[in-house]
């Protein structure tokens, strides 16, 4: 069993906030690195998504707040605006019972000057990608005199992203008495360098992510190599159904390939690559996570924003080159005590990749027949549900109990039928359920929402 959150040298009000979140026995990545983080340390962990790592450095650095103080204390780098986004919900949740906490975001893709504006009385705590906090430190916009900890969260990928020079650079900007505390799925050479250059005697944490350890059942198929290799992904989809699946390429190109041919064999598939604009990205992972696709297309990069609890499946279109990326991937599926599947195509050219893999988990690959012929007959499901667009968000004071009301009130429709609701800066997204949707859409449009017309429309 693993030790509780009581038994940290957390206050009264963290612990109870904890506590009415459903937070009671630490994961292993808490367990292991708060005690650490708590007493000041350096700390280089690596853990996969869906560790707990963001409740182990945000309570860290929430501890060592002082709300007296002016100015940024805590400051966390992530690499892209969805994952940002994601530990700043997660963080508000956490920081929720102690008042006067701000909190900001600074992500490119959105206008700078409201962001400046936000700057000019500093928050507590800053969440944003490298490129756009450099560039309010190089318009002195941001201060980070007082800053007390740094968050490099999904390190690896930053780098890959090419944000390495940029880190360096905003390193440069805080005080060297500071704590850094830097967290990653994979440990490339690239990471131990950065982690010698701006940390002090590091406290090392591994959080080994073994296939043992998540309940996932894993199936190879050797794809023909005299064949389409979409015939064969179409043919795994329809052999192996699932609610929802994420699909993993290894480039954008391919990414967008898939989609289109997917979509041509008729089923309910949307990309998610970095060539997307932002809204497009944004809706692409709502639209997903709230059943309106069955099938997402993602590169590696790209679905690190992405939050979805219980997935069923996730599909390697291609296998990566490393090992390690590998597990990341699968690690998606299966969390929670639930059984997850991981199902991998594998081209000739791919066995060495497969080798790796093998050699990496320590157990024989379990390759299967895949029967592309037979499959051809079936017919993909529908998602269940369609996503209706508000133009109408946060800035308005919508929110979702407002929709929702509207929804089940006026409209008519029974709970049941009203999925997922997304509140953003200027939109929100409700999931109905496809049956709904047409009478949904009619009734907001004729109706009102907290009083007001706002204009709705059905994503398609």
């Amino acid at each position: 069993m693993n030790p509780i959150f009581s038994s940290l040298p957390l206050s009264p009000e963290l612990l109870q906030n904890l506590e009415s979140l459903g937070y009671t026995q630490m994961t292993p990545i808490q367990a292991q690195a708060l005690p650490s983080i708590l007493d000041g340390k350096d700390v280089i962990a690596q853990a996969r998504t869906g560790s707990g790592k963001t409740a182990a450095f945000g309570l860290g650095l929430i501890s060592r707040l002082d709300l007296e103080a002016e100015g940024v204390q805590a400051l966390v780098l992530c690499p892209t605006r969805e994952l940002a986004d994601q530990i700043a919900r997660e963080l508000r949740r956490l920081a929720r019972c102690i008042p006067n906490i701000k909190l900001l975001t600074l992500c490119g893709g959105m206008p700078l000057w409201p962001q400046v504006a936000s700057l000019e009385h500093p928050p507590q705590i800053i969440v944003g990608t490298p490129g756009r906090v450099l560039e309010h430190l190089a318009k002195d916009t941001l201060q980070l005199d007082a800053l007390k900890t740094l968050v490099l969260d999904e390190a690896d990928r930053m780098l890959d992203m090419g944000f390495g020079d940029a880190i360096r650079d905003v390193i440069k900007k805080t005080p060297k008495a500071r704590q850094t505390l830097l967290f990653s799925a994979t440990y490339p050479d690239d990471i131990r360098s950065i982690s010698r250059s701006v940390q002090r005697s590091p406290v090392t944490i591994t959080i080994e992510a073994q296939a043992e350890d998540v309940e996932i059942e894993q199936l190879f198929f050797e794809a023909d190599p005299a064949r389409n290799k979409i015939d064969a992904l179409a043919a795994l989809l329809l052999t192996h159904p699932s609610e929802s699946a994420v699909i993993f390429c290894n480039t954008r190109i391919d990414c967008q390939d898939v989609t289109e041919q997917l979509s041509r064999r008729g089923f309910s598939v949307i990309a998610l690559h970095g060539d997307l604009e932002q809204r497009d990205r944004e809706e692409a992972l709502v639209r997903f996570a709230n059943g309106s696709y069955r099938l997402l297309v993602a590169t590696d990069v790209a679905a690190r924003g992405l939050d979805v609890k219980d997935l069923p499946a996730v599909i390697n279109y291609e296998l990566p080159s490393d090992a390690d990326i590998y597990v990341h991937r699968i690690g998606r599926t299966g969390r929670a005590g639930s059984t997850g599947l991981a199902l991998s195509l594998c081209s000739p050219r791919e066995i060495g990749r497969a080798q790796v893999i093998e050699k990496a988990l320590g157990v024989s690959l379990n390759w299967q027949p895949l029967k592309v012929e037979s499959a051809r007959q079936e017919t993909p499901p529908p998602a269940k549900m369609i996503t209706l667009c508000v133009d109408g968000g946060r800035k308005e004071k919508v929110r979702p109990g407002d929709i929702l009301g509207a929804l089940t009130g006026d409209a008519g429709l029974a709970g049941t039928d009203v999925g997922k609701i997304n509140t953003f800066d200027l939109r929100t997204y409700v999931a109905i359920n496809r049956k709904m949707a047409d009478k949904a859409l009619a009734r907001l449009n004729a109706g009102q929402i907290k009083g007001r017309n706002f204009r709705v429309r059905k994503l398609v």
